[in-house]
């Protein structure tokens, strides 16, 4: 089974188990959105969310962070992995979003993409879950689960956004990215399939035998 073959039948199992996919971290705007996926690095969703709950009623625009100054953003964080550093970027970010595009969120990866502590990752979730354009945000999850279920050959997340990309039909991007996340957490954990158990892994290699080793980003 080659690798065409392979995400034929990981999008018909995919889609069958989630027809619908949430947006697992919660917001009010796009600012909120781009916010919360910029505080989740290094931390859950569920993290995230329990921190914002309190946050987004009262700040979630770039004017209010402004306003409140990196201090105080990291007294509203404090509890999310690495504030300091985060606190600094939500600050600077929310700055360049007031100077430069007049407190919006710009609509395309270049411009997402020179945004304080943005990056390609970052910037292809907003394009997609903010703005519905067809991207494919690849972090190290679903790199390591398309290595596992053979549709990259591993070498890094860059090279494993141009494999999938070329794997699957472009409108399947956007929904496929939360598809992949939401079955590695619930059926192909790293530490519980091993490549040998969910029914991707039977489906795609039925006489793998022994655990598959994935390589880190």
């Amino acid at each position: 089974m080659n690798a065409k073959e392979k995400a034929k039948k990981i999008l018909k199992i995919l889609n069958k188990i989630y027809p619908t996919t949430p947006i697992p971290l919660k917001h009010r705007n796009k600012f909120t959105l781009l916010t919360s996926v910029l505080l989740s690095a290094q931390c859950t969703d569920l993290n995230v969310n329990n921190v914002t709950k309190d946050i987004y009623p009262k700040y979630n625009k770039p004017k209010h962070f402004v306003k409140l100054g990196r201090k105080k953003i990291e007294k509203l964080i404090k509890s999310i992995g690495i504030f300091r550093v985060k606190a600094k970027s939500i600050y600077l970010m929310s700055k360049q979003l007031l100077e430069k595009h007049g407190g919006r969120v710009p609509k395309s990866f270049e411009e997402l993409e020179k945004l304080p502590g943005v990056g390609h990752k970052t910037a292809s979730v907003v394009m997609s879950q903010g703005f519905g354009l067809p991207a494919f945000a690849v972090d190290t999850h679903i790199h390591r689960l398309s290595q596992r279920w053979g549709l990259t050959n591993g070498k890094n997340v860059v090279q494993t956004e141009v494999d999938l990309k070329r794997l699957f039909p472009k409108k399947t991007w956007s929904k496929l990215h939360l598809q992949i996340i939401f079955y590695g957490r619930e059926f192909c954990k790293a530490r519980d399939c091993y490549g040998l158990t969910c029914k991707i892994c039977t489906t795609c290699y039925p006489h793998r035998k022994y655990p598959i080793k994935t390589k880190k980003t």
